[in-house]
């Protein structure tokens, strides 16, 4: 169990709970839509039968039945003496595909390669005969590029030595390699739901049991889940995005990220920050301080070039205190031997020209956003689409928890496209989906155009009860 729910906060939760006979069967189902869309996230502590009726105004027996049907369909768990418990959904989202010709494939959120890219590389091709001269084994980083990712650091107001910055290939072979260096089997680390599926993946893989925090587009990070998780689990490590979010968008305000850092520290956690979005500011509002105040070895930040510059630029790194840099690098050659030369040298003379690369991804995403917002907008008034700042996504809310067979739909129809589950890490997020807008903007007003067509099919062939129900409780 990692977190309980009041019977207040739960009926609050509930809101018109009360949309069918019998009653508590209609209890059930309220509590069956905040489990299927994580506003009720897995392992939490209900309420007690006798506190939850008297918040609901019903009888005890009907708040029993409800958890009966719950305990049926395999919502909730009961022990007597230990009360009731939210269960794991499982992640049931639609598998991801190999784009065909013809088909728009959005189920990657990257923006093509900046402009300037090619040239830059010739640029570096020409140089060839130096480079060809190294030993090309270098598990830490050449000296030229680690010194330039510290000097943004530096100016960022983080003051960064080269010693503690290690170059990667790629952010995802930065985690992977943390994870393996950080977390023993059965160790607890705290995560996002909903967050980086392949984050998740990497950790699971290390080994790790994951505890959730909710975070949404309208009220940010859950925070007193999340102390009651540093709390009561006192997990090993926290894996963050405190910048646009992904999948959400959402950027942490200073006081979450003072509450964040206060409450990982006191459970001695450490708290990786994957600031790989962090860069792709649209609107150029002011990112919040914070993180920038804590102890030694207790913060850890990952970076790349994937989503500035292009996924097909496998340079990312780890910025660290001394201790754990040393660490990771004796620990690394049993993944791999070293970020290659060529690119490493490419990205130098990238970061030598930082600003303007984000100033054209800025403009590039403001345009895809801009358009997508409007044709969702156009096309599917119903949904909720959040407003966001940067990054490289939507999380739009549906108006029904059918995110998987509208993917699926859409799949047949040549958009493809990763359904709300996919970011879960438990299940759930049924009502949500990612929607990049890292597209040209007439492809995605493309997209949107047949999510709506698709969208009355997947609706009109889900049971109406369920339709009935998500209309009243929304």
């Amino acid at each position: 169990m990692d977190s309980r729910i009041s019977a207040r906060a739960l009926a609050v939760a509930l809101g018109g709970w009360r949309t069918r006979e019998p009653a508590y069967e209609a209890l059930a189902d309220g509590i069956r839509l905040l489990c299927l869309d994580n506003r009720l996230a897995p392992r939490t502590a209900l309420p007690a039968e006798r506190e939850l009726a008297a918040a609901l105004q019903l009888s005890r027996s009907t708040v029993a039945a409800a958890y009966r049907s719950l305990r049926d369909t395999g919502h909730i768990s009961s022990l007597r003496g230990s009360g009731s418990v939210t269960l794991p959904l499982g992640r049931r989202e639609p598998g991801r595909v190999t784009a065909l010709e013809g088909m728009l494939d959005l189920q990657q959120a990257s923006p093509p390669a900046w402009p300037g890219l090619a040239g830059v590389i010739g640029e570096v091709a020409s140089t060839a005969p130096a480079l060809v001269a190294r030993v090309g084994y270098d598990v830490l980083g050449r000296i030229e590029l680690r010194s330039a990712i510290a000097e943004r650091y530096t100016q960022r107001g983080i003051p960064t030595e080269p010693g503690e910055v290690l170059v990667t290939t790629g952010a995802q072979s930065a985690i992977h390699l943390i994870a393996s260096v950080l977390i023993g089997r059965g160790d607890r680390v705290l995560v996002e739901t909903p967050t980086y599926p392949h984050a998740v993946d990497a950790l699971r893989g290390a080994g790790a049991r994951l505890v959730g925090v909710p975070v949404t587009t309208g009220g940010g990070w859950d925070l007193d889940r999340a102390e009651q998780a540093f709390g009561r689990t006192l997990p090993v490590m926290a894996y963050l995005m405190p910048d646009f979010q992904n999948p959400t968008g959402r950027s942490m305000t200073t006081r979450e990220r003072e509450a964040m850092l206060l409450a990982g520290e006191r459970a001695g956690a450490v708290i990786v920050l994957d600031e790989t979005t962090a860069d792709l500011d649209i609107d150029r509002a002011p990112i919040a301080s914070g993180f920038d105040g804590s102890e030694p070895g207790t913060v850890v930040r990952i970076g790349s070039l994937g989503k500035t510059v292009w996924g097909g630029l496998r340079v990312g790194w780890v910025r660290a205190d001394g201790d754990l840099i040393r660490r990771l690098v004796a620990a690394r050659p049993t993944h791999d031997l070293g970020t290659p030369e060529f690119e490493q040298a490419v990205a130098t003379r990238l970061l030598a020209g930082f600003p303007e690369i984000l100033e054209q991804r800025s403009s590039l995403l403001r345009e895809g956003r801009d358009a997508l917002v409007r044709a969702v907008r156009e096309e599917l008034p119903a949904w909720s689409v959040p407003e966001v700042h940067g990054g490289v996504s939507l999380w739009v809310e549906l108006d029904a928890p059918l995110s998987s067979g509208l993917v699926l739909a859409a799949r047949s129809h040549g958009v493809l496209l990763s359904a709300g589950p996919r970011f879960s890490i438990e299940g759930g997020h049924d009502r949500h989906l990612r929607l990049p807008f890292t597209a040209p903007p007439e492809e995605l007003t493309r997209a949107v155009r047949v999510l709506a067509d698709v969208w009355d099919r997947v609706t009109a062939e889900a049971p109406s009860g369920l339709i009935d129900r998500v209309g009243a409780l929304v």
